[in-house]
């Protein structure tokens, strides 16, 4: 898509620091971190917002082994970690490409917000 951001970082053409990639999912480290480890996991393919996805659930199982994968790379798989998707406006979605932040690295309270 063009304009998207998350699409520039999946194809290349942004630089970011990326922790992990594979053929469908990128996830790299998010610019301004909410807590120790922030990485923002997407998929490589423009999909707007999770409430579109319902033909893209290989792909969001693709993200979720992603997320498994580089919280234990991250070392925050054995005291816990959030994984959070904003949906649309209200839901606080700021890019208009589904992604997941994975935080970990201290105590999340709740509710979150």
């Amino acid at each position: 898509m063009p304009g998207c951001i998350f699409c520039k970082i999946a194809s290349g053409e942004v630089g970011a620091k990326v922790v992990y990639q594979d053929d469908n999912v990128v996830a790299f480290r998010d610019l301004n971190p909410q807590a120790p480890v922030h990485v923002l996991v997407v998929p490589k393919k423009h999909i707007e917002k999770l409430s579109v996805a319902e033909d893209d659930l290989t792909v969001l199982a693709g993200i979720f082994g992603a997320v498994l994968k580089v919280a234990k790379d991250e070392k925050v798989d054995k005291d816990g970690f959030r994984v959070v998707a904003n949906e649309g406006k209200n839901g606080g979605q700021s890019v208009n490409h589904v992604h997941f932040h994975l935080l970990g690295g201290r105590p999340m309270n709740w509710p979150p917000g």
